[in-house]
């Protein structure tokens, strides 16, 4: 219940200025989000990789209605690129990239387009690119698109939703050699028709996911903070012999921090998830209502700064 109020939230543009203009707001987001320019990312993913963590940037932006939004997202990215390679920031950071953001939902072409020009410059600038996956109305689009961009850019990631029913299908098309896949819960309020409800049963389709990928010859990377997921993975991985740079584990920006270290000194490679970029209102709440933990966190904020 408490998730789908956050979710109908998201969507509130009255909501949306109510915490915008919140006194507390901004330390708030501080704490998921690295700021709202590509400098901010930078800063952040430095600090990161010094701390021997890698990086998944993603300029945060959902809502593209025109060809020049479009533009404008995917030339901000090439600029991100440019700037990690000067930067030295590279391979350990890669980038996200939304295709709804690149033109997705009126243009699937210029959305293909826009994200080839993407994959292009990471590839120029000695890293790669993953392909976030968003509601299920553009699950088939974006893996049609990914196998396009494979092509030429095979170490395209792709994200898997194992909250969705056909999530098992998938993994076993997609695990394949040299196949990146990123598995997740999913974060976006869908009807039960096409996606398991009870928190129960999307925990036991991620474990039957892991295992589809972890057991065949791609490179998942595992993305959750759920403690009894990571002891699973650690567990399935050390059944299937994954040595430690065959998979990876993914966590949120400002989420866990001290298991994000933890997994690190035991020997993983760990990835955060580091947005930026002024439209952080959706994200931060999907990120709250993901977690009641990540909720208290919130409503503290709010009690001290009030």
């Amino acid at each position: 219940m408490l998730r789908s109020v956050i979710l109908a939230a998201s969507r509130s543009p009255r909501i949306e200025r109510l915490v915008e203009t919140a006194p507390f707001t901004r330390d708030v987001v501080r704490r998921f989000v690295a700021g709202t320019t590509s400098e901010d990312a930078l800063r952040a993913t430095r600090q990161l990789v010094s701390d021997g963590l890698a990086v998944s940037i993603d300029y945060l932006g959902e809502d593209t209605l025109t060809e020049e939004q479009a533009v404008a997202v995917r030339d901000e990215y090439l600029h991100l690129l440019g700037s990690l390679a000067e930067a030295g920031l590279t391979p350990p950071a890669e980038v996200s990239v939304k295709l709804s953001a690149l033109g997705q939902r009126f243009d699937e072409r210029l959305a293909r387009d826009n994200a080839r020009a993407i994959c292009a410059a990471a590839e120029a600038a000695g890293t790669t690119v993953t392909l976030d996956m968003e509601d299920h109305t553009t699950t088939d689009s974006t893996l049609d698109i990914l196998t396009e961009l494979r092509k030429d850019f095979p170490r395209t990631g792709a994200v898997l939703q194992a909250y969705l029913r056909r999530t098992e299908a998938d993994c076993r098309d997609l695990a394949t050699a040299g196949s990146r896949v990123r598995l997740c819960k999913g974060a976006y309020k869908e009807p039960e028709s096409v996606a398991y409800q009870p928190a129960q049963e999307v925990n036991k389709s991620y474990v039957r996911c892991l295992n589809i990928l972890l057991s065949g010859p791609g490179y998942p990377m595992i993305a959750t903070h759920d403690p009894r997921l990571i002891a699973i993975a650690e567990d399935r991985a050390r059944w299937f012999d994954r040595a430690p740079d065959e998979f990876e584990f993914q966590m949120l920006y400002g989420v866990r921090p001290e298991e994000q270290a933890r997994l690190v000194e035991a020997g993983h490679t760990v990835r955060v998830y580091l947005p930026y970029g002024t439209d952080w209102y959706g994200y931060l709440m999907r990120r709250l209502a993901e977690r009641p933990a990540n909720v208290a966190f919130f409503l503290r904020a709010l009690v001290s700064r009030g």
